[in-house]
């Protein structure tokens, strides 16, 4: 047996090739990525804003917040979903294991490229749509810090599924009930006082509730001891979530 004496390069470096190589591959549909992302959260944004105008600003507050996390994700959750039954059906996990490389450092490339790629979007609906639902904002500048901490459980959930499911349409159909079910649980796109209390509790463990809480701090400039108890959650959940993904993710050893 040859022994493969390639000495890889630093995790760092491993990162940044890998995540150029994802952005590579979507150079020529990243567009329509960007446009169909954007035009799915603001349209239903708008149209749940014409049975809440008369329900106040908390309530619009809510239905923003809501559909910024529809739009990570389909416009990042879901993708991730597809992209890694692609790597693993189409056997790209096997020859990236063939490369001196870590694991993790793959999977958090792929998590930054697609990140990227969903930012536009992101960004589009949290400031288009405010202003079609008008709503006043004063967004605070730890907004830059909310968008990635609400962004990378969605993609971890998005690995695992894509993960764990046998094929295309599993994984479909897993990531649809999944994302269904978060935006249900808890006060994500709903005021807490119109929930059961039973869903208020089962919210707790979704990291979609966190999220959106912080969102809607971070867009009122509201900041106080509710919004760091959401950023510690959301980063708690964040760590489990790619470590759960690079203890299960099937790597075949080179």
């Amino acid at each position: 047996m040859i022994e493969d004496k390639r000495q890889p390069q630093p995790f760092i470096i491993q990162i940044w090739d890998l995540f150029l190589i994802e952005l590579t591959n979507w150079r020529w549909s990243w567009q329509y990525l960007v446009v169909v992302g954007t035009i799915t959260p603001l349209l239903s944004m708008l149209a749940l804003s014409f049975f809440a105008r008369d329900s106040g600003t908390e309530a619009l507050q809510f239905i923003w917040s809501g559909n910024v996390l529809i739009g990570l994700m389909f416009g990042l959750q879901s993708r991730l979903t597809a992209h890694f039954v692609y790597l693993r059906t189409e056997g790209m996990l096997n020859y990236f294991a063939t490369l001196p490389i870590k694991k993790s450092a793959l999977i958090l490339a792929v998590i930054a490229a697609f990140f990227l790629i969903a930012l536009p979007s992101t960004l589009a609906t949290i400031f288009i749509g405010a202003w079609i639902i008008g709503l006043t904002i004063n967004p605070s500048p730890l907004l830059a810090l909310v968008i990635p901490l609400c962004a990378i459980p969605m993609a971890g959930i998005g690995c695992l599924i894509g993960s764990w499911s046998r094929n295309y349409n599993e994984a479909g159909a897993t990531d649809l009930i999944v994302t269904f079910v978060m935006l249900g649980l808890g006060p994500v796109m709903i005021p807490p006082e119109s929930l059961p209390s039973v869903v208020l509790f089962l919210g707790r463990f979704s990291p979609a509730t966190y999220a959106a809480s912080a969102l809607r701090a971070s867009l009122s400039g509201n900041i106080g001891p509710a919004f760091w108890l959401d950023l510690a959650a959301l980063v708690v959940i964040s760590i489990l979530m790619i470590s759960v993904v690079g203890r299960t993710l099937d790597w075949r050893e080179a």
